[in-house]
This record gives C-alpha cells, sequence and structure tokens, in this order.
C-alpha cells in the first residue's frame, strides 16, 4: 500500500495523561538541560488520536479542551508525524486534557500519534536523538508504562510490578510553562530516589511516594498560589497524598480506593470552583479505553 491509497477504517490510539509521582532534579547540564530522576506512571484519562492515510496532510482538533490548541506545525502531534517522514495523512486529535498542565498532553499525543503511524504507514519508531528532540517526556510517553525516567528523558527503566492506585487529577485553569519552573528553581542538584522497592500493597506505595519529592513543586506554588490551593483541597478531601506532577499546574491526589477518590472529585466538582478535575486510575500499563 502506498502513501496516497485510502484507508477506510482510521487507526485509533490513547494518548494517557503522565504523571510524574516524584520528580527529583539532580543536576544541569552545560547545555542549560536539567538531569531529572522521576518515577512515571500513566492514567486511565486522556487524549485520543486518528490517523487515516489521505492524499495531503490534514490536521484538526476537536474534543472539550480543543479551545486555542494550534492546528500548525507548532504542534508536536504534526511535528512528530514530520520526523517520522509523514506528509499524507489525515490526523484528527480529540483533545480531554488541558494545555501546558505538567501532565504530559502534547507529549502523549505525540508519542500516540506516533505509535498509530507504525499501524497505519508502517513506519518505523522514532528511536534516539530523533525522538527526543520532540521533547524529554516523549520517550517515556511512547513506551506509556510506569517507568523511572532519568538524565533528560532518555534514560528509561521499566518498573514491574507497581501497583494501580486511585487519583483525583486537578488543574485549576491556569498554565504553568516547563522553562518558567525550571528557572524559578534555586536548588538544581537535589538527591536522586533511593532504589524503587517491591511494595506489598498500595498503603506501602503511599508511604515511599511521601519520603519523595516534586523539587519544582515549591517554585510553582510561589508562581502560581493557586496550585497551593488545590493541594490543600485535596488533602481535605481525605487525600494520602497530594502533589504537583510535573512542572504544574496540575495536582494529583492519591486515595485509598477509587470509590473515594470518586466521592472526592464530585464534591470539588461540586464546589463550583472551575476547575478540571477528573477521579482516575494510574495503572502499571497503558490502557485504552472505548
Amino acid at each position: 500500500m502506498t502513501a496516497a491509497e485510502p484507508c477506510a477504517d482510521a487507526v485509533q490510539e490513547f494518548a494517557p495523561a503522565k504523571i510524574n509521582l516524584t520528580l527529583h532534579v539532580t543536576g544541569q547540564r552545560p547545555d542549560g538541560y536539567h538531569l531529572l530522576d522521576s518515577l512515571v506512571v500513566f492514567a486511565d484519562v486522556g487524549d485520543r488520536i486518528a490517523v487515516r492515510r489521505a492524499d495531503r496532510m490534514r490536521f484538526k482538533v476537536t474534543g472539550p479542551m480543543a479551545a486555542g490548541v494550534p492546528v500548525d506545525d507548532s504542534n508536536l502531534v504534526l511535528r512528530a508525524a514530520h520526523a517520522a517522514g509523514v506528509t499524507r495523512a489525515e490526523i484528527t486529535l480529540d483533545k480531554h486534557l488541558p494545555a501546558a498542565s505538567g501532565i504530559g498532553g502534547g507529549s502523549s499525543d505525540a508519542a500516540a500519534v506516533l505509535r498509530a503511524l507504525t499501524r497505519s504507514h508502517k513506519v518505523r519508531p522514532l528511536s534516539g536523538g530523533r525522538l527526543l528532540r520532540l521533547g524529554a517526556d516523549v520517550p517515556v510517553c511512547l513506551a506509556a508504562t510506569t517507568a523511572r525516567m532519568s538524565g533528560i528523558g532518555e534514560r528509561l527503566a521499566p518498573v514491574a510490578g507497581f501497583p494501580s492506585l486511585a487519583a483525583v487529577l486537578i488543574n485549576p485553569g491556569v498554565q504553568v510553562h516547563t522553562p518558567d519552573a525550571f528557572r524559578a528553581l534555586m536548588i538544581k542538584n537535589g538527591a536522586a530516589m533511593p532504589s524503587i522497592p517491591d511494595f506489598a500493597d498500595t498503603a506501602a506505595c503511599c508511604d515511599w511516594l511521601a519520603a519523595q519529592r516534586n523539587d519544582l513543586q515549591a517554585p510553582v506554588v510561589n508562581m502560581v498560589p493557586v496550585v497551593g490551593v488545590v493541594l490543600d483541597a485535596l488533602e481535605n478531601q481525605g487525600a494520602v497524598l497530594a502533589r504537583m506532577s510535573g512542572s504544574g499546574a496540575t495536582c494529583f491526589g492519591l486515595f485509598d480506593s477509587l470509590a473515594t477518590a470518586t466521592a472526592a472529585a464530585r464534591a470539588l466538582t461540586e464546589a463550583r470552583l472551575g476547575w478540571w478535575i477528573r477521579a482516575t486510575t494510574l495503572a502499571p500499563r497503558l490502557s485504552r479505553p472505548a
């Protein structure tokens, strides 16, 4: 099949939210890139990508969070397609995750379109520097499995036996751009994470996570105080652990069950704070909900 031949059915891919359960900043290279040590999991909420063959490149964005999402070459979806050598495709991004929110929406979208293109256009998967040039989070989002991510995002170590976690995700409707968060970070040579143990149960996992850090959380709370309000709201709803994901402003709260997470999300939604709020499961591997 050539690139010009039509395909009746689009290839569908799920682009799950990426959650940094920890984010230790351990150094900075001479070229300015920060060195990270992060435990990354994926949620069962996210965006959706549909790809089919076409006679030219067509790209559209739909969904409840489509407003303001660029449809030109600044969008990582198109950049990923071009990096894979694809110039003729019809790509639809169904956007459900907030932008610039610390949960890897753009990176996960790029990874999803790359997975779709390996099936729709039979392209070779990107790897190495070509993949990393799309963004530090794209390699881990391409794998879409629980992993320890280090270096500048290029070193991935899958974490076996990690438990599923019930969580509430909240974005207060503000964008935090990653460079701004790193510029506000004063101490850039923090300790790395210890070895990740085999957890006997979810409670043991949460206890271990509570002893870890997101080094960007404090500087972002100083820049964007509503992030601290979100963390307090999660704790007030009974979260076992509340922390910011990535460079924010999305925060997660871990709960002892999906039922309690759902109840907390419902209570916060009913408070009419105008926040993006989702109860979810942070799963060990990529899921593809219908």
